[in-house]
């Protein structure tokens, strides 16, 4: 790790408060003018750095870059901090993660990015990533599920966001089965959930579970058309520490076997909905039906017009306008 990087660890340990240049410099075992220079290139990168005489450096509590070293302090004990990897910009966290997974990464491996250039939505839709605004996470899982089962982990993993986001931010969010978050009728998070299953089997051999927020929400960053649908959790007055919920999202995701093991999270998941007891239709088809129920396996079960019930594992809804 450079000077840089072990400078910011360190200033993000102790976001807030002043941490002189000598201690630093005694600490990481380097002089103090690689103290000062790294200090620059971190105020060149963004950071906000205060520096008062006789007693140190101080790193802003309005910073807010994304970075590994800002989000390891805030880790739990029990997620190891090394299986998270950041990068500024990748081309699909998802597809980054399926790559460590291949090669034998374990569960918990978590991939945070800055900006995505080919984020990955459901069936094969791009999810629009704009720097500096959001979070992008992937990580690997490893549980021990059927294919059928798989779809729990979705579910699992939206009363998980949704957690972590009233924890950090304080907010509540709706559920809109099976994946998206919505605020204040606005999609703002997004859950895309890719399995690879043992044939003979038919255990998962690994889940990569992928989850895009919207934080905030500057002007033109998202297509005029995705404007009227998509929000973000902040209201433009309120500031959030990315780090702080991507450090919350990993210890949570890192923690969903245990959830899904006793199938806790479907009463809250369920009491997020914002589909049942509404009209939708499915955008397959065009259908109008009834959304009654959400059951043990996470199905939909909508009534449809002429009365019949339908259940509906995967696939696509949206909610009728009265």
């Amino acid at each position: 790790m450079s000077t840089k990087l072990r400078v910011l660890e360190a200033l993000e340990a102790a976001k807030g408060e002043s941490v002189s240049g000598e201690s630093l410099a005694r600490t990481l075992l380097v002089s103090r003018a690689a103290v000062w220079k790294a200090i620059n290139e971190l105020r060149r990168d963004g950071y906000r750095i205060s520096a008062v005489t006789n007693r140190g450096y101080c790193l802003s509590n309005e910073s807010d870059l994304l970075s590994a070293e800002g989000i390891r302090p805030l880790l739990s004990k029990e997620y190891p901090g090394e299986l998270l990897s950041f990068h500024a910009v990748v081309d699909s966290t998802n597809q980054e993660a399926k790559c460590l997974a291949a090669a034998g990464a374990p569960h918990g491996a978590c991939v945070v990015a800055n900006r995505q250039t080919a984020g990955k939505g459901r069936r094969g839709r791009s999810f629009c990533s704009p720097p500096d605004s959001g979070i992008y996470l992937s990580m690997v899982l490893r549980p021990a599920l059927t294919s059928a089962e798989a779809v729990l982990v979705t579910a699992a993993a939206a009363v998980e966001v949704s957690r972590a986001i009233l924890e950090i931010c304080g907010v509540e969010v709706g559920i809109k089965w099976i994946n998206d978050l919505f605020l204040r009728g606005k999609k703002v998070a997004g859950i895309l959930t890719e399995a690879v299953s043992d044939l003979e089997t038919g255990l998962v051999e690994f889940i990569v579970l992928g989850v895009g927020i919207n934080v905030y929400q500057n002007p033109g960053e998202f297509p005029l058309e995705l404007g009227e649908v998509v929000g973000a959790l902040s209201d433009g007055k309120t500031r959030i520490s990315r780090n702080a919920l991507a450090a919350a999202l990993a210890d949570r995701l890192y923690r969903i076997d245990s959830l899904l093991s006793t199938r806790s999270f479907l009463d809250e998941y369920r009491s997020r909905s914002i589909v049942l007891g509404r009209p939708v239709v499915l955008c397959d088809t065009g259908e109008e039906a009834l959304a009654e129920s959400i059951d043990d396996q996470a199905r939909l079960h909508l009534r449809m017009k002429d009365g019949s019930e339908r259940v509906l594992w995967n696939g696509e809804i949206s909610i009728r306008l009265l």
